[in-house]
């Protein structure tokens, strides 16, 4: 069974309609690249997944259990509401500008969600200790244990993306999204926040990336799926994609990225 169904989920903006009956599944421990022009909807549905948007039609489903369903009647889509922030810790996700909180460390940045969440359970006392823990250890596996106690301004642009990546991994989410995870970095430090995102995918993590790393793509990924005006224009293995799409669209994104990357 599919970690993650994704079916028919549309969205407008005003008249505008900005995702057309998208359709995929996620199986558990695999990644997914979501790849196309900017304005190609990738972005917003990365937010409807994470209830930061709320689709006009379609169903979410994770682990078998339906997380959104737009056809509900209005009284029982009040209810589920209710229980969105918890199902919202079904993902994580990594945003393209960092959005740590300049006020706390790294290391307090990290700990903050799942401290307000063990304060409004009333568990915190209990679970400091864990918590912290937690948070260390994940620094240690992005290489930031001795940035723990620096705040956000003291760290390089790569540095804080990671913290922001550690931030989501703490609640320990079923799925991780990252939308377009290096597009605020400069070349130099893209490849230290890519190379946290790939040991990821080594210990089997299951994630969705938004990216126009190309290449990062074709190698990391399980499947790619290439959008375009708010469609899956194509989706499959990313090798065969690559080398091989088959839609006219798809063709010509990738060619036109690769010959400006060969400039």
């Amino acid at each position: 069974m599919a970690i993650l169904d994704v079916k028919n989920i549309r969205k407008k903006f005003g008249n505008t309609e900005v995702l057309k009956g998208i359709n995929f599944s996620l199986e558990e421990g695999n990644v997914l690249s979501i790849i196309g022009s900017s304005g190609s909807g990738k972005t917003t549905l990365l937010r409807c997944l994470n209830f930061l948007e709320t689709p006009d039609e379609g169903q979410i489903i994770v682990k078998g259990e339906t997380l959104f369903d737009a056809s509900e009647p209005p009284n029982k889509k009040s209810q589920r509401e209710k229980l969105i922030r918890q199902k919202r810790l079904h993902f994580g996700l990594v945003f393209q500008s960092f959005n740590l909180f300049p006020q706390y460390t790294a290391l307090e940045n990290v700990m903050l969600a799942p401290k307000l969440t063990a304060k409004e359970k009333n568990t915190y006392e209990a679970e400091k200790a864990n918590i912290e823990n937690r948070a260390k250890e994940l620094f240690s596996q992005i290489g930031l244990s001795d940035r723990m106690n620096n705040y956000p301004h003291q760290l390089s642009g790569g540095q804080q993306q990671r913290v922001a990546i550690a931030r989501a991994l703490i609640l320990q989410p079923d799925i991780l999204c990252f939308d377009e995870p290096t597009s605020a970095l400069d070349p130099e430090l893209t490849g230290e926040v890519l190379k946290v995102i790939k040991k990821l995918s080594e210990r089997n993590m299951t994630m969705i990336i938004v990216t126009h790393e190309m290449e990062f793509a074709r190698d990391v990924s399980s499947r790619v799926i290439f959008m375009d005006n708010g469609e899956v224009c194509e989706q499959g293995d990313p090798r065969e994609l690559f080398s091989n799409p088959k839609h006219e669209r798809t063709k010509q994104f990738l060619s036109r990225y690769f010959v400006q990357s060969s400039n």
